[in-house]
Order: structure tokens, then C-alpha cells, then sequence
């Protein structure tokens, strides 16, 4: 009606005499009008479209569970988005980068445990006992060690094993007081992705002597000895990426989970290996050795360091300012977790990280040992490690030589004191979060474990169930305080109140904590093979004795832990969002 009269024009021309008439007139008769409803300002959307984007709250809300699927613009139902992609976004980006961090580094160090494994499977095929495969089918003779690998051949074949095993463990150890330095210089992608391919390199280079035929002990013992250095590059790194990742508040628990990457790598390495070890042992090498490679390329594609580089919000490493300001009234330099920052050992770790260059600088090695609880933890771990190693290398032979069993039956028991590990590791970071003391936490943990290891020697073999019963007990008690240690203490450590913030120390602090377990972890089976000759009973003292040692050296710092929760300053207790 009205609209269509406003637009009429009485003896209006022919329409081709609008293009002499020019632009002018055109232009004048579209002014002439009147606005339609997208240029009224009275008129407005009733849904956000293209030309009037939504504000990002209620772009990013998805739709109640029990709302109406909504209208599209030809009037059809609009069904709601899939439940799974509600669940999807029903997480803030953060988590999911989170969850990316922790998978990747849970599957890199996994594959250095699966290419550390191969050498115990392949030690009986190169040595066996030639007798049950028949006569030599090449001169007929009755030998019992034709079909073993030269040099190992000889009856002195245990203790060429025992220089392979010390090759590694002994280079691993002096490796990885440098490897944490040379991860705080260096970019953590790079750093940790050039050392899972040169371990490949080394670790396939094993195997390859099967082709080679390469009967030269030098050989494999370099070869042991590179592969050692070469695997420090790892557990540094990984802490630290993790410790960027997550913050103190659940790093516990979350640590104690992501650290069940040992017992999973060594037990896919074990089925890896032992899938071509009577048919072709280079090939239990090879393998791992791709595999691990293949994860470095992984890890270089997709390894994130820290949350800043993908605009993600750093996590909370220390308590709040109220906690802080409750705790240093009352602080007098202790050697805590949670010390304040005004004490003398503080300051002087903190003037090298509060230069005036911008970025953090990496600390050395003697700063770091400064960090109240390093020297600490790092002894404690030198004995639970030593333990835990002892039982790693020595728990089959002993369960075939007290309980009776088969070998295969003998390893599968021994599996049971990892899945103890696991779960003990598990317990060991739930506890630490709630309470609020990693050391306490430990030392109960060590204190019952040496009354254990006393029983398990005397009535763990009185029968099958007893027997898992106090493998998975043993297991829980000695691996929980190691799996602690060097998971979440030396995060929290690598990330302490007196750096000022500089979380550079993380490589080095973990590299010192678990270098210094690494010692324990070549003294723990050499002392075990030399105490065996005189009897089981012997090692197992030897073995609680390592343990009340690993209590003591932390009786410093459960001191202050106790006495911050008797009241000497107020600490919250309960679980903190990371």
C-alpha cells in the first residue's frame, strides 16, 4: 500500500531512460526511498547473524540439556549440537592443552623404558644351553655352548653380562648431572627430540651386531655406554615440561599416574623383545629402537614447553599471598617445600635468578644444590632407588631359587611388584596433595616398607596367594616414596619460592635428584650379587637397612612439615586447583 505508492512516479519514463538521464538521478530516486528493515534502527535481529556478531559468552554457551532445538531462517528445526561435541566443549582450551602435554610426554618416556628393556630379554639367547637344541649341526659335536653368542660363550658369560649392565647404569649416572644443565641452555623440543633419535641410533646399533657378526665385547660395551648418556636426555626434560605445565596445587596426583610410564615401557619392551629373541635377536633391538626414533619426530612436531607459547594461562606453582604472608611470620629458613622467601638460604639462591635481563636465566649446578630439601631428596632417592633396582634385577632369580618356580612363572610373579609400584605411586601423590608434605609422606612410606621386606622374606613363598598379597604391598611401599621423588618433589623443587619465579632450575634440580639415584641404582644389584653368596637373608637386611637410611637423611625436613602443622604457622590442608 502505502510503501508501494510512496515509490511511484507519476508519468515516469521508459526504463532505458533512466541511463541517459545519468547517475545523479538514479541516485537521487534510491534516496527518494524509504528505509527498509535492515536499515530501520528500530528493527533488530532476533538472532545473531554475520553482519552482528554475538558477544563471545553467549557465542561459546551451548544450549541447556532441555532447551527446544532451535529455528533456522527458513523456519525448520535446528537440532542441537551431539552430546560428545558438548562434552568436548564443555572443557576450557587450557585442560585440553594440558592433556596433550601429559600424553606426549607419557608416551616419549614410556618408549625409553621399551628401548631399555631389550638387553635383559636377549641375555638368554646369548647364552643358552646349547644341550637342549640338539648336537651342533655343523661337526656333530655334544657342546653345550655352540649355539652361543661369542664372547659370551664363556663361562665367565655373568660377569660380562654384569659390565653391560654397569656400562649403562654407570654412564647414565655421571650423564645425567650434566644432562640437566645442558636442557636449561638448550630449546626443550630440540634438547629432547635429538636424544630420542640418537637413542634409537644406539639402541638399533645393538641389534645390528646380530647382522654384523660382531663377536667383540668393546662393541656392545660402547655401544652400552652411549645409549647411557644419550638416555639422560629424558627424565629432565619431561619433568620439565610437565612441572611448566602443571601447577602445585594436584601435581601430586597427576605425577603419580603419569609416572606408571616406567612400569608400561618396560612391559612393552619385554613383549616386543621377546617376539623375535629365538628367531632373530638383532630384531629386539631394531624395533625399539624405530620406535623410540619415531616418537622423537613426534615430539618435535608437537612438544609445546611452556603454556605462554600457545597463549595459555601459566600455572599456579606456589601458595597464595595470604598463605604466604601467614607462613613467613613464622618462618626461620627451613627446609621445607614451602618455605618463605626471607629466609638466608633464599636469598642467596634468589640473586641469580633476579638479574635485570627479562627472561630467566638458567642457575648452575652448585645454585641448585643450594635449593632447601635438593641434597635432601637426592640421598633419600640414592637408597629407595637402590632398593627398587635390587628387586628389579634380583626378584625373579630369587622367587626360582626360595619358592621353587619356573622361570616364565617366576617373571610373571615379579610383574606383580610393578603393578605395586603403580599403585603405591598413585597413593603416594594423593596423600602429598592433601596433606601438604611430600617428605612425611615418604618417610611413612619407607618405615612401613622395611617391616615388609622383613615378612615377605619369611612367609611371602608359604603359598600362591600370600605371595601376590606382599609383592603388590612390597611393591606399593618401595616405589611409591622413588616414583614421588622424582616426579613431583623435583618439580616443586625445580620450581621453589626462592627462584623468584625462574622455573629454569627444573632441568637441572631433577637431573641432580635422579643422578644421584642413579648411583644407588648400579650399587643396589652389584651389592646384591656380591651379598647373595651368602645367603637371601643377608640381602634382605641389606635392603631394609637402605631403607631406614633413605628415612633418616629426611628427618630434617619431616621436622618442619610436622611443625607447621602443630601450628607453628597456619597451611591449608586439602586438594588446590593446578
Amino acid at each position: 500500500g502505502s510503501r508501494l505508492e510512496s515509490r511511484h512516479v507519476p508519468n515516469s519514463p521508459a526504463p532505458g531512460a533512466h541511463l541517459k538521464a545519468g547517475r545523479g538521478r538514479v541516485q537521487s530516486l534510491a534516496s527518494s526511498r524509504p528505509p527498509s528493515r535492515e536499515q530501520s534502527p528500530a528493527w533488530r535481529p532476533a538472532r545473531p547473524g554475520p553482519a552482528s556478531p554475538a558477544p563471545a559468552l553467549l557465542r561459546h554457551q551451548p544450549p541447556p540439556l532441555g532447551a527446544a532445538p532451535a529455528q533456522g531462517r527458513s523456519g525448520t528445526m535446528r537440532s542441537i549440537p551431539a552430546p560428545g561435541i558438548r562434552f568436548i566443549r564443555s572443557f576450557p582450551r587450557d585442560s585440553w592443552y594440558r592433556g596433550l602435554i601429559l600424553l606426549l610426554t607419557f608416551l616419549c618416556y614410556t618408549s625409553y623404558h621399551l628401548s631399555r628393556k631389550p638387553i635383559s630379554i636377549v641375555k638368554s639367547q646369548l647364552h643358552y644351553n646349547c644341550s637342549l637344541r640338539g648336537l651342533n649341526p655343523h661337526n656333530d659335536s655334544n657342546s653345550t655352548t655352540w649355539c652361543d653368542w661369542k664372547p659370551f660363550d664363556q663361562d665367565n658369560y655373568k660377569e660380562l653380562f654384569g659390565a653391560l649392565d654397569n656400562a649403562f647404569l654407570v654412564a647414565y649416572a655421571i650423564g645425567m648431572y650434566i644432562s640437566g644443565i645442558f636442557g636449561e641452555r638448550l630449546p626443550l623440543r630440540y634438547y629432547l627430540s635429538a636424544g630420542m633419535l640418537l637413542s634409537g641410533l644406539f639402541t638399533a646399533l645393538f641389534g645390528l651386531g646380530y647382522y654384523w657378526q660382531i663377536h667383540y665385547l668393546w662393541y656392545f660395551v660402547i655401544i652400552q655406554v652411549c645409549n647411557g648418556l644419550v638416555q639422560t636426555t629424558g627424565w629432565p626434560s619431561v619433568v620439565t615440561c610437565v612441572g611448566n605445565w602443571f601447577g602445585k596445587g594436584k601435581r601430586g596426583l597427576i605425577m603419580g599416574i603419569w609416572n606408571s610410564h616406567t612400569s608400561v615401557g618396560n612391559i612393552l619392551g619385554s613383549l616386543i623383545a621377546g617376539a623375535w629373541v629365538s628367531q632373530a635377536w638383532g630384531l629386539s633391538f631394531i624395533v625399539p629402537g624405530i620406535i623410540i626414533a619415531a616418537m622423537g619426530v613426534i615430539c618435535f612436531l608437537f612438544l609445546i614447553e611452556y603454556p605462554e607459547d600457545v597463549d595459555c594461562s601459566p600455572p599456579l606453582h606456589h601458595a597464595s599471598s595470604e598463605e604466604k604472608g601467614l607462613e613467613a611470620e613464622n618462618s626461620i629458613g627451613d627446609g621445607s617445600l614451602n618455605v618463605s622467601t626471607n629466609s638466608k638460604e633464599n636469598i642467596i639462591v634468589a640473586v641469580e635468578s633476579t638479574k635485570e635481563s627479562a627472561e630467566p636465566q638458567a642457575i648452575s649446578f652448585f645454585s641448585a644444590l643450594r635449593i632447601p630439601g635438593v641434597v635432601e631428596f637426592s640421598f633419600c632417592l640414592l637408597f629407595a632407588k637402590l632398593v627398587s633396582y635390587t628387586f628389579l634385577y634380583w626378584l625373579p632369580l630369587y622367587i626360582v631359587n626360595v619358592a621353587h618356580f619356573s622361570a616364565k612363572k617366576a617373571g610373571d610373579m615379579s610383574t606383580l611388584f610393578d603393578v605395586g609400584g603403580i599403585i603405591g605411586g598413585i597413593l603416594a601423590g594423593l596423600i602429598s596433595d592433601y596433606t601438604g608434605g611430600r617428605a612425611t609422606t615418604c618417610c611413612v612410606m619407607l618405615i612401613l616398607a622395611a617391616p615388609m621386606l622383613f615378612l615377605y622374606n619369611y612367609i611371602g613363598q608359604n603359598g600362591l596367594a600370600t605371595s601376590i598379597v606382599m609383592l603388590i604391598i612390597c611393591g606399593g611401599l618401595v616405589n611409591g616414596p622413588y616414583a614421588l621423588i622424582t616426579t613431583a618433589v623435583s618439580a616443586d623443587l625445580g620450581t621453589h619460592e626462592c627462584l623468584q619465579g625462574n622455573a629454569k632450575a627444573l632441568s637441572t634440580v631433577s637431573a641432580i635428584i635422579d643422578g644421584t639415584g642413579s648411583v644407588g641404582a648400579a650399587l643396589g644389584p652389584l651389592l646384591a650379587g656380591l651379598i647373595s653368596q651368602s645367603g637371601w637373608d643377608n640381602v634382605f637386611y641389606m635392603l631394609i637397612s637402605a631403607d631406614v637410611l633413605a628415612c633418616l637423611l629426611l628427618s630434617r625436613v619431616v621436622y618442619k612439615e610436622i611443625r607447621g602443622w602443630c601450628g607453628c604457622y597456619t597451611r591449608k590442608r586439602g586438594f588446590k586447583e593446578f
